[in-house]
C-alpha cells in the first residue's frame, strides 16, 4: 500500500482532530490514519482513496480545513488580520446599539448587526457541520448560547460570550502555532542547501540533487548537508544538534563527517558518501517527525473521553433546563433562569483544553528529548519509560567502550620475541572483521605486508587459522588450548604456531566514562540493574562490581538472552512495572525487540542501531537514559496537571451554574481560558 501525507491547513481544534482520525479509521480502505493535530499532519496507506475524497470527508466535520501536499509550504495569509479586524468592528458596532437607549429600533439593529458580525465565523461552521455531518461541535453550541442570551434578554451577556470567545480563539491559535514552531525548532537539523564542486566552481542546490561520489564544500558557519569523508581540509564541527552534547569535535583528512553537523572553524571538501534520503539527519528528521503518530495509552483514553463528554454535557443542560423549575422555583427565563444556566453549560461543554494539552505535551517531550540527543520513536515508548522498574544491560560497546586496548603481551618461547608475536597476530586479524580484530588494529598503527598469508581461515566460536611461510598459526580464545579452567579477568589471545603455544595478548575493554555515575542515577530512581553478556563470568563479574550493577550473567548466547529477559518482564507484570534492554542494536536484535522498551547505544549515524530499537541514544553515553526517564516523568506531570485543572475547573462551574453563582464570564474562562493556560504550561521550562 502507498503511504499519504497530507497537511491539515487551518485546523485549530485538537477535538475536530480526533473526529476525523476516527471518520477515517471507519473506511476499510484506509489503513494506519493517524491525525496528528501537534503537527497538522494526516498520514494513512491506501491504493485507492485520494486527496479530494478525504478533503470531502473532512469538511464535513471541519469546514475551514484545507488538504493540501505534505511538502507545499503553507503562505501565511491575512486571515488572522481579517478576524481582529471583524472583531473590533463588531464589538463598535454593537457597543454603538447600548448608546441609543431611547431608540430601540437602533438600538436591537446595532445589537444585532454587531451580533451577526461576531456570530459569522462560529455560525457559519456550526451551520456547514450541522448540515453536513449532522454533528454538533463548539462552534454551534457557542451560537446557541449567543442566540439564547439575546432571547432571554440578554444581549450583553450574550455579546460578551461570542467576544470573549473569539478573543481566546485567536490568542489559542496563536498560542498553538508558537508551540508548534517552537518544538519544531528544537528537532529542525535539516541543512537548507549544499555547496557542489563542479570542476573549479562551486554551486549552490538542494541537498537531494547531491549524488554518492559528489564533492561538497562546506564553509564556516554552514551544516553539513550530507554524510561523507574528508577529502581535503580540516575543521572544527558542532554536533550539538545530533548528540545534544556541546563538546566540539575536531577532523581532517580522512575522517567521516555526518550530515547536521555545523563547521564552526576551517573549511573542508567532503566526498559524498550517502544520498539524502539515507543521510544521517534526514533518518533523524523521519524518525522525530514520526514520533507522536503512535498514541499513548492516556491519549488515546483523552480521545474516547472526548468523544462522549460534549454529548454528556448537552442533556445534562436540556435536564436542567426543563427540571430545575420543576424541582426549585427557579424561573425559566431572565438571568440566573434555568435556560440561562443551561446556556452556560453549553460554553463550557467543548473539551479543547482537555484535546489539545495532552497530544501537545508529548510532543513537547519528544522535542525536548530529541534536543538532548535521545530520539523517542512515539508518544507511547515516552509514557511507557515512567514505569521502567528493571533496566538490563549488554556488555561491550553498552556498559564499555567496545574498544579493546593491548595492555600487555606474554611470551612463552625464546624462539619469538615480542614484536615478532604480535606483528604475527596483526597479520591475521587484519582478515577478520571481529570487533576485537578491530581494535586490534587500531592499536597498531604500522602497516605491514600480509601478500605471504595462506590459507586464512575462521574457527566457529575460537579464532583464526592461517600460515605465514612454513609456519601454521592459530589464534583466538582459551578454547584454542588445552587448559581450559585458566581464569580470565581480562580478554586473552592465545597465540599457537606449528601447535605449540607461544603467547598471549591481554586486552582491556575499559567502563564508559560516567558509566558508573549513571548507574548510581537509576539505582537512586528505585531502577534494579542487570548485566546480560556471552563474556566469560570472570571478566563480566570484573566490570559489574565496578560498575555497581546489582546482578551479572554470563557466557550467554542470543537464546539464553531471550529466555532469562523473559523471566525478568513476567516478574515485573506482577508488580505493574516496565523492562528496559540496552544493547548495540545489532546483535541483541530478539531481546530489544521482546522488551517493553528496547534502548540502543547506537551512537550517531549507526543505522542498524535506529531500526532496532524504541529509543536511541545519539550520545552513545549512558547517562541519557537516566534524562530520559526525567523527560517522560516530568511529561507525565504536565499532563496530570493539564488534566486535573482543566476537568476540576470545567466541573466546579458547571456546578456552581446549577446553583445560580457563575455566569457567562466564568464559563467563558473555564473553555478557553482553561485552554490557554494548559499550552503555557507545557511550554514552561
Amino acid at each position: 500500500m502507498k503511504k499519504n501525507e497530507f497537511i491539515l491547513k487551518n485546523l485549530d481544534c485538537a477535538d475536530c482532530a480526533n473526529k476525523i482520525q476516527n471518520k477515517l479509521e471507519k473506511y476499510k480502505d484506509l489503513k494506519n490514519v493517524n491525525v496528528s493535530f501537534s503537527k497538522l499532519k494526516l498520514t494513512y496507506e491506501s491504493n485507492t482513496v485520494f486527496k479530494d475524497e478525504i478533503s470531502k470527508v473532512i469538511k464535513q466535520i471541519e469546514p475551514e480545513v484545507e488538504v493540501i501536499e505534505a511538502n507545499t509550504e503553507i503562505i501565511d495569509s491575512n486571515k488572522d488580520k481579517f478576524q481582529i479586524y471583524r472583531l473590533i468592528l463588531g464589538i463598535i458596532i454593537a457597543m454603538l446599539g447600548f448608546c441609543f437607549k431611547s431608540n430601540n429600533f437602533l438600538k436591537n439593529g446595532f445589537i444585532i448587526l454587531g451580533y451577526i458580525i461576531l456570530l459569522y465565523r462560529t455560525a457559519k461552521n456550526a451551520v456547514k457541520q450541522l448540515l453536513n455531518s449532522k454533528t454538533i461541535n463548539e462552534n454551534f453550541l457557542v451560537t446557541v448560547s449567543c442566540i439564547g442570551a439575546y432571547i432571554i434578554g440578554e444581549h450583553l451577556e450574550g455579546l460578551m460570550v461570542i467576544i470573549l470567545y473569539e478573543i481566546g480563539k485567536i490568542l489559542e491559535d496563536k498560542a498553538v502555532n508558537k508551540t508548534r514552531k517552537s518544538i519544531v525548532s528544537l528537532m529542525d537539523i535539516r541543512p537548507e542547501y549544499a555547496n557542489i564542486k563542479i570542476d573549479n566552481n562551486i554551486k549552490k542546490v538542494s541537498p537531494e540533487e547531491i549524488k554518492i561520489g559528489d564533492i561538497i564544500v562546506i564553509k564556516k558557519g554552514e551544516k553539513i548537508p550530507l554524510d561523507g569523508i574528508i577529502e581535503s581540509g580540516n575543521a572544527t564541527l558542532d554536533i550539538s544538534s545530533l548528540t545534544g552534547e556541546s563538546k566540539l569535535k575536531n577532523v581532517e583528512e580522512g575522517d567521516e563527517v555526518l550530515s547536521g553537523s555545523i563547521l564552526i572553524d576551517g573549511l573542508i571538501h567532503i566526498k559524498v558518501l550517502k544520498e539524502y534520503k539515507n543521510s544521517t539527519v534526514s533518518r533523524i528528521l523521519e524518525l522525530v517527525e514520526n514520533a507522536t503518530d503512535k498514541k499513548a495509552k492516556t491519549e488515546t483514553f483523552v480521545n474516547k473521553v472526548s468523544k462522549v463528554y460534549t454529548p454528556v454535557v448537552v442533556i445534562l443542560a436540556f435536564i436542567i433546563s426543563i427540571i430545575l423549575p420543576i424541582i426549585t422555583n427557579v424561573q425559566y427565563l431572565g438571568k440566573g433562569g434555568s435556560i440561562y444556566r443551561a446556556l452556560i453549560f453549553l460554553v463550557i461543554s467543548c473539551p479543547c483544553a482537555i484535546a489539545i494539552s495532552v497530544p501537545l505535551s508529548y510532543f513537547a517531550g519528544i522535542g525536548r528529548a530529541s534536543k538532548a540527543g535521545i530520539l523517542i520513536k512515539g508518544s507511547d515508548y515516552l509514557d511507557t519509560l515512567k514505569y521502567v522498574k528493571e533496566i538490563i544491560f549488554d556488555k561491550t560497546g553498552t556498559l564499555t567502550n567496545g574498544e579493546f586496548e593491548i595492555q600487555k603481551v606474554n611470551v612463552y618461547d625464546n624462539s619469538i620475541d615480542e614484536e615478532k608475536l604480535l606483528k604475527y597476530v596483526i597479520m591475521g586479524e587484519s582478515f577478520s572483521n571481529h570487533p576485537i580484530a578491530k581494535s586490534i588494529l587500531k592499536n597498531y598503527d604500522t602497516k605491514l605486508d600480509t601478500s605471504n598469508v595462506k590459507n586464512f581461515k575462521e574457527i566457529t566460536g575460537k579464532g583464526l587459522s592461517y600460515s605465514i611461510d612454513d609456519k601454521d598459526i592459530i589464534i583466538g580464545n582459551k578454547n584454542i588450548i588445552d587448559n581450559t579452567k585458566d581464569k580470565e579477568e581480562f580478554t586473552k589471545i592465545y597465540v599457537k604456531i606449528n601447535n605449540i603455544l607461544v603467547g598471549d595478548i591481554t586486552l582491556v575493554d575499559k567502563p564508559k566514562d560516567g558509566a558508573k555515575y549513571a548507574i548510581k542515577e537509576l539505582k537512586e530512581m528505585g531502577i534494579r540493574t542487570q548485566m546480560f553478556t556471552g563474556d566469560n563470568l570472570d571478566i563480566a563479574t570484573k566490570i559489574g562490581t565496578q560498575l555497581g550493577i546489582d546482578e551479572i550473567k554470563a557466557n550467554m548466547l542470543p537464546e539464553d538472552k531471550y529466555r532469562e529477559l523473559e523471566k525478568v518482564i513476567n516478574k515485573n507484570k506482577k508488580i505493574n512495572g516496565k523492562v528496559a534492554y540496552v544493547g548495540d542494536g545489532i546483535n541483541d536484535s530478539p531481546v530489544l525487540a521482546l522488551s517493553d522498551i528496547g534502548i540502543s547505544m547506537g551512537g550517531i549515524g549507526t543505522e542498524a542501531a535506529i531500526e532496532a530499537s524504541d529509543i536511541v541514544i545519539m550520545t552513545d553515553t549512558l547517562d541519557k537514559i537516566g534524562e530520559g526517564i526525567k523527560i517522560s516523568k516530568k511529561t507525565n506531570k504536565i499532563i496530570k496537571q493539564n488534566l486535573t485543572f482543566s476537568i476540576g475547573v470545567k466541573v466546579l462551574i458547571l456546578l456552581l451554574s446549577t446553583i445560580g453563582i457563575t455566569g457567562m464570564w466564568e464559563a467563558i474562562f473555564a473553555d478557553v481560558g482553561v485552554t490557554l493556560l494548559t499550552i503555557l504550561n507545557v511550554l514552561k521550562k
